[in-house]
């Protein structure tokens, strides 16, 4: 009866028991130049599969405001994005679960606690993206041995509140953006 019904607050980040896609993935971190954190990320990812594609091609090939577009250049590569459950909470509160999926996630996350009104330039604020594989954090803003590759429990941005999550998958999966 519709009168009785009451919101499920135990939403899952991902809805579905589905298998781990990149058990085999070997990730080797990529140090960001400049304000590039997105194309620097999808590089550093389809660089683990074998190819070699500098940062510049995404640049080229995606608005870092748009994650239709990130998805769509990562196709010829043979991967998808696909939306996760979120709502603005802070990193920690969703580690746990994404290390339960034991699989490859974006994470992107407010630089600055977000504003709710653009400054007089039409800019919220920042954001940065994070990849997340198998409970390991690669963090393109710093470099390998300072924060950049770390045990996702050890990041220390665990404090930011989260802007999107993203699911890698293989290209054809039901789920995706």
């Amino acid at each position: 009866m519709i009168s009785k019904w009451k919101p499920d607050q135990t939403c899952k980040i991902w809805d579905s028991n589905d298998c781990s896609y990149f058990d085999n993935l070997k990730i080797v971190h990529k140090q960001q130049n400049g304000p590039s954190c997105v194309a620097t990320t999808l590089s550093m990812l389809v660089e683990s599969l074998g190819n070699n594609i500098s940062p510049e091609y995404f640049k080229s090939s995606t608005n870092s405001q748009s994650p239709q577009t990130w998805s769509d250049s990562l196709k010829q590569f043979g991967l998808q994005l696909a939306y996760c459950n979120t709502d603005v909470r802070r990193l920690s509160y969703f580690i746990e679960e994404l290390k339960s999926y034991d699989d490859l996630f974006l994470i992107s996350f407010y630089s600055v606690d977000p504003p709710f009104d653009t400054d007089v330039n039409g800019k919220l604020c920042t954001a940065h993206i994070i990849t997340m594989h198998k409970g390991t954090i690669f963090d393109t803003a710093k470099s390998s041995v300072f924060g950049g590759v770390c045990k996702s429990e050890g990041y220390a941005r665990l404090d930011r509140p989260v802007k999107r999550i993203f699911r890698v998958l293989p290209l054809g999966h039901e789920r995706c953006l």
